[in-house]
């Protein structure tokens, strides 16, 4: 077994919530999926029997979620005791095992789906985000998530994206200005020009907050750098425009490329010069990776 020591050695990403924050996570999801009690586990499974199970990778891939899957097994029975036998962040083989948890084999079943629906789910996004950053390779971009994520899970997604060796974007609506094609179309609307509007939102916005636009074509670079705009987001261009536009702006401000980027796409964009290529698949779109839970049941003799 790998020690504890040594696997803190080798984490990289930190999932940046308290042992609280993750306790009512874990029991809200226990409280939806039991209900008023597990009858399949409770009427039929007798209390003297207990269990270890392994979680284990049926495909390769990276791993996220096992302070998750922890806090919805402590959630579930204070006395089951869970070994991780990896890190979050981890290449994954097929037949490798994750974590062990040994305990109660009532406690063991009420918990396996929650606990298994979170890794699995959080482990296919840290997967295409590894996927995404080793076809970007050799290129200065990186790849950022977007606030395309499930409701209420949006911190423990984001995680994943770092565990896959991505970065992340905004976390919600306050931490940075973004002006779309609907806030501009807003702003045109009322006769504001663009450079206008961003010389008047930096007087007043807080100096630390930077502000980005988001354009499609190129005649509109000059405005958004004009107003002094600290990122330019090139929506839906083909990589020759992106190059293009990425030569416009020649450093005077950071550059991202969004819209439809898959894995055949993203290696001729990020040859393109951008800084940083987000995508909203790569946490709405991503496949559960294949893990499962193994059990090796025992019936205790103490009456």
């Amino acid at each position: 077994m790998v020690n504890a020591k040594t696997l803190n050695d080798y984490s990289t990403a930190r999932l940046e919530m308290t042992e609280g924050q993750l306790r009512r996570i874990a029991e809200a999801a226990l409280e939806e999926d039991l209900g008023w009690g597990d009858v399949s586990t409770d009427y039929f499974i007798p209390s003297k029997v207990s269990a270890e199970a392994r979680f284990v990778a049926r495909s390769s891939g990276v791993v996220a979620g096992l302070d998750v899957a922890r806090a919805v097994y402590q959630a579930a029975d204070s006395q089951l005791r869970f070994v991780p036998m990896t890190l979050d962040g981890s290449q994954l083989e097929a037949g490798q095992t994750l974590a062990i948890v040994q305990g109660s084999a009532r406690s063991l079943l009420r918990g396996e789906r929650v606990a298994l629906n979170y890794l699995q789910h959080l482990s296919g996004i840290a997967t295409m985000t590894a996927r995404f950053v080793a076809a970007a390779a050799g290129t200065k971009a990186r790849i950022v998530d977007t606030r395309k994520t499930t409701p209420l899970m949006r911190d423990l997604e984001k995680y994943a994206i770092r565990c896959g060796g991505g970065f992340n974007h905004r976390r919600n609506l306050s931490d940075g200005v973004l002006l779309k094609d609907n806030h501009l179309s807003a702003l045109a609307s009322a006769g504001i020009p663009l450079e206008e509007a961003l010389r008047l939102g930096k007087e007043r916005l807080p100096h630390l907050i930077k502000i980005e636009v988001e354009v499609d074509r190129l005649d509109q670079i000059p405005a958004a750098l004009e107003g002094g705009a600290d990122v330019i987001l090139l929506d839906n261009m083909s990589p020759e425009l992106m190059r293009r536009a990425v030569e416009m702006i020649d450093g005077r401000a950071m550059t991202e490329a969004s819209g439809g980027i898959n894995l055949d796409s993203i290696k001729a964009i990020a040859e393109s010069g951008v800084d940083l290529i987000s995508s909203g698949a790569l946490t709405h779109s991503a496949p559960a990776l294949d893990i499962g839970l193994d059990f090796e049941f025992r019936v205790s003799n103490i009456i």
